[in-house]
């Protein structure tokens, strides 16, 4: 018989020698490993940024190179698939605020986050490309790292394990280690996020408020409850769409691909701007509708488009909910989320960027839980127990493998 599983108890190592891994273990119900994953992740913080704090580790070197990356007004690529892709926007938010703070790169243009594939068809022939991927075996993030690194651009990597694909491709490795158990990723997703946390710090020159940011985390799974009853109101929904501006921008994308890998509902991402312009028509009753509003940075504005946005699908009887900051919560009208909310606490000693995307990490997981529970779906197989889905993605990497270019 196994025993229960303890949150605070570090995760499996990744393998040595490196291995992809297997299919999750089945489970006839709740709690799925992808539960167990949201529940250890306050610990997995304090242990992966305990860790990478030392000054004279992999993410201290990866900090150096960064500033004198920018210093030359090189460009400084972020890249990744998938979860790692969401990942990816949000480390490039948290570089960028960092060397913002220190009066040096200001843009998107220096600082950004390109998908992996596209990356690999136009790779920078100069500057610094760091590529996410948690395990370091997906084959589109390591082609763009070797691609960019064939065009001249120094690579640098976080991922699990140096001894993995991406790690023998790239120069520096900043390693996670600790695996997630869900291929349903939400290990997948924070991990880099704290990774940045740490490099940023290093950018910076400040320690890291480790039990601030810990606690952040913690407080996201505090309300269990209120993401059961969203999700029951959400999970009957036909489509759902989901907005967000600034730094939320990237927990709003995976939040989708949360929902549509773990609860099977078909999903999209809108800019909270972009979803005003024309795609109301396409939003009904049968519409559920998540706004995802932490970020602190021009709030009023973001609030103000936000409302409305919320008011014009309740017109059309579209169901909504949020994950909000209390502060903003508190300015928005009841009636305008009208499946509830999922507040996060304000975190105003934390950077905004780290506030935002380390504070909706957790509530956006387990909103996606809680409607696989109420879906009836298991989110760790991601629908790869069933053999149709199975050998759709064979069939994927069967004609990728087969591509002469």
């Amino acid at each position: 018989m196994s025993l229960p599983f303890d949150p605070a108890r570090p995760l499996a190592s990744a393998p040595d020698p490196w291995a992809s891994l297997d299919q999750p273990s089945g489970r006839p119900g709740p709690p799925f490993h992808m539960t167990d994953m949201i529940a250890a992740e306050p610990h997995l913080a304090r242990r992966l940024l305990g860790r990478l704090a030392a000054p004279d580790g992999p993410a201290a070197d990866l900090a150096e190179r960064i500033d004198a990356t920018a210093r030359r007004g090189a460009p400084i690529v972020v890249t990744g698939c998938g979860t790692s892709e969401h990942a990816a926007l949000g480390v490039a938010d948290i570089l960028r605020e960092a060397l913002r703070d220190g009066g040096r790169a200001t843009s998107q243009a220096t600082v950004g986050a390109v998908q992996a594939f596209e990356l690999a068809l136009d790779p920078p022939s100069t500057g610094l490309v760091i590529g996410v991927t948690h395990e370091g075996g997906t084959a589109a993030t390591n082609a763009a790292l070797a691609a960019a690194r064939d065009a001249g651009a120094a690579v640098a990597a976080i991922t699990a394990t140096r001894h993995s694909p991406a790690g023998t491709i790239a120069e520096l490795v900043v390693e996670t280690d600790e695996m997630d158990a869900s291929w349903c990723h939400t290990i997948g997703y924070v991990s880099p996020l704290l990774a940045a946390v740490a490099v940023e710090a290093h950018v910076r020159g400040s320690g890291v408020d480790v039990e601030a940011i810990a606690g952040l985390m913690a407080a996201g799974a505090a309300d269990p409850d209120a993401a059961e009853r969203i999700a029951g109101r959400l999970g009957a929904r036909r489509h759902l769409i989901v907005i967000a501006s600034g730094f939320d921008r990237p927990a709003g994308r995976e939040l989708v691909l949360k929902v549509e890998e773990g609860a099977w509902i078909p999903s999209a991402y809108r800019d909270l701007e972009t979803f005003l312009h024309g795609h109301l028509p396409a939003t009904s009753e049968e519409t559920g509708l998540v706004l995802v509003l932490t970020d602190r940075t021009r709030r009023s504005e973001r609030l103000a488009r936000a409302a409305g946005a919320l008011a014009a699908a309740r017109a059309v009887g579209t169901e909504t909910a949020a994950i909000v900051a209390t502060d903003a919560a508190a300015s928005l009208p009841d009636d305008v989320t009208s499946a509830g909310r999922l507040l996060v606490p304000e975190a105003p000693a934390l950077q905004a960027a780290v506030a935002a995307l380390l504070g909706s990490a957790i509530p956006l997981q387990l909103l996606a839980e809680r409607l696989a529970r109420a879906r009836g779906t298991n989110p760790d197989p991601i629908r790869r127990d069933d053999p149709r889905y199975r050998a759709a993605s064979e069939a994927a990497e069967a004609a990728d493998a087969a591509d002469p270019g």
